[in-house]
């Protein structure tokens, strides 16, 4: 596979599935504290890896979670969900985020605690934390498993979530299947790559928990990462406007989920098929998991797409396009 290194990919795995008793204590210490609401906080890629996270807790509990945007959190004059009873949560890799650090800031400031995971307790947010797991996050896919642990053992300590030991058990067996899923796709990916890497105008539609996804590979890594041009819109949304810009030779691009939400997804499928020719269907279920229960393919199915796309997706359009995936003109290169 191209520009994947197999032993290091095993080594951070193996890291980030080493973190689970961590980020179980800081789960346990948090539920003994007592929280009457939960509110996490990102922006751009850590805001997408938490939306799945989000959206999958509320089908299990009824206490309050907010996801907020960390930029907006810091200007927000309304905050009334804001308490010293609140749980809030965020992650960042760097750890010296911006948006997220003030935002961190301005809740210790007001006698809140905060729970962190980064991948460097040294950091700016690393000290600021109240709670920090540290050498957490890394790659998306270990990203989205460590924050679904977090959140479902709070779920699972409030007597909601029930199968959690069953589904963290479960996560050991993920890396091996997310290798083989990238070698199932990899010619795909390639393929994919070649036709649509210099397309002037591309959607991307996505839906329930693929929909921050979507956004993160439309966002971080198509326009940031490889300045191509895209538009993100959730399959519900399609239909109030995107719709008018789908012509014959406009790329569209539908991550079709196995939630709830599958019957809007396959309706853009059914009305995109008859107007473009240049339809790309990536549907999850279409990828089995070997050692972890069907009950659980839903969580998954964000780290399933992040393998396929945000890693081997990116990779071949970083081929195509000449364009390294490291290079940016503007973010993080100067004060704006």
């Amino acid at each position: 596979m191209r520009n994947f290194d197999l032993e290091e990919y095993r080594k951070e795995s193996e890291a980030a599935y080493a973190r689970r008793k961590d980020i179980e204590a800081m789960a346990d210490a948090l539920t003994k504290r007592g929280y009457s609401n939960i509110v996490v906080i990102g922006i751009g890629g850590t805001w997408a890896e938490w939306q799945p996270v989000v959206h999958v807790a509320k089908h299990y509990t009824d206490v309050p979670i907010y996801l907020e945007n960390a930029a907006e959190f810091c200007v927000r004059t309304d905050r009334r969900f804001l308490t010293k009873e609140s749980l809030v949560v965020t992650s960042s890799e760097s750890g010296n985020t911006k948006e997220v650090v003030e935002a961190v800031r301005q809740c210790r400031d007001m006698g809140i605690d905060v729970a962190v995971l980064t991948k460097n307790a040294d950091s700016e947010l690393g000290k600021l934390g109240t709670y920090v797991v540290p050498d957490c996050t890394g790659d998306c896919e270990h990203a989205y498993m460590m924050a679904f642990m977090f959140m479902l053992r709070l779920l699972y300590n409030r007597g909601e979530f029930p199968a959690y030991e069953r589904f963290a058990d479960q996560m050991a067996n993920l890396p091996d299947n997310l290798i083989r899923i990238r070698e199932e796709f990899e010619p795909r990916a390639a393929e994919i790559a070649r036709s649509y890497a210099k397309e002037p105008y591309n959607i991307f539609v996505g839906s329930g928990t693929l929909w921050g996804e979507t956004y993160l590979f439309s966002m971080c890594i198509l326009e940031e990462m490889q300045w191509v041009r895209t538009k993100s819109v959730t399959s519900a949304d399609f239909f109030h406007g995107t719709l008018e810009l789908v012509e014959k030779d406009v790329p569209v691009f539908l991550f079709k989920g196995e939630d709830e939400y599958r019957a809007l997804d396959e309706r853009v499928e059914r009305f995109c098929s008859g107007l473009t020719d240049k339809l790309t269907v990536i549907d999850t279920r279409d990828f089995r998991l070997d050692g972890i229960d069907d009950e659980f393919r839903v969580i998954c199915s964000p780290m399933i797409l992040t393998s396929i796309v945000t890693e081997r997706l990116a990779a071949h359009y970083e081929l195509n396009t000449g364009h390294s995936l490291k290079f940016r003109r503007y973010y993080r290169q100067f004060d704006y």
